[in-house]
């Protein structure tokens, strides 16, 4: 049953890695900066968010290999 536990929390190490790299958590990262900065506006929903990001991304491709 131990061997399991572990197995099961090496899984979820490697998940939340993989998600980092892809940056499948950034919506996450950006709520917890919207949440500390105290910003006084509404933060934006996850469609509103990835638009930005996606539209941010074509006008400055220099971070990107492709």
């Amino acid at each position: 049953m131990e061997l399991l536990r572990s197995a099961s929390r090496g899984l979820g190490a490697v998940n939340r890695y993989l998600k980092g790299v892809l940056g499948e958590d950034s919506y996450d990262k950006y709520l917890d900066h919207h949440r500390a900065t105290g910003c006084a506006t509404a933060p934006m929903n996850v469609k509103e968010f990835w638009r930005d990001k996606t539209d941010r991304q074509d006008a400055n491709p220099e971070g990107r290999c492709c």
